[in-house]
């Protein structure tokens, strides 16, 4: 997720709020926010959930619904949002 100057500032105080309540939402195994390095303003939140109906569950929360609304406008650029799978590669 891409911010601003005026607007990272604003992001983090959304995600400090929610935090523990998206953490403790029912199937979320973890929570943690990243940052990329050398990219100013730039975030990645990184869950993991221990079903994909969980997950979907959480997007269809108010829980959901209410962080999106604030965070959505915040945006300095269109973000994504992708679900990973678990790999291990064997050599």
């Amino acid at each position: 997720m891409y911010f601003n100057e005026t607007t990272a500032p604003l992001f983090l105080e959304v995600f400090e709020q929610h935090k523990k309540a998206i953490r403790n939402f029912p199937g979320c195994v973890e929570l943690k926010l990243v940052k990329e390095v050398g990219v100013p303003f730039c975030y990645c939140t990184v869950s993991r959930w221990d079903a994909t109906t969980s997950l979907e569950n959480y997007r269809n929360s108010e829980l959901f619904i209410e962080v999106w609304r604030k965070v959505k406008p915040l945006f300095s650029k269109k973000t994504e949002a992708f679900s990973l799978e678990d790999f291990i590669l064997v050599y």
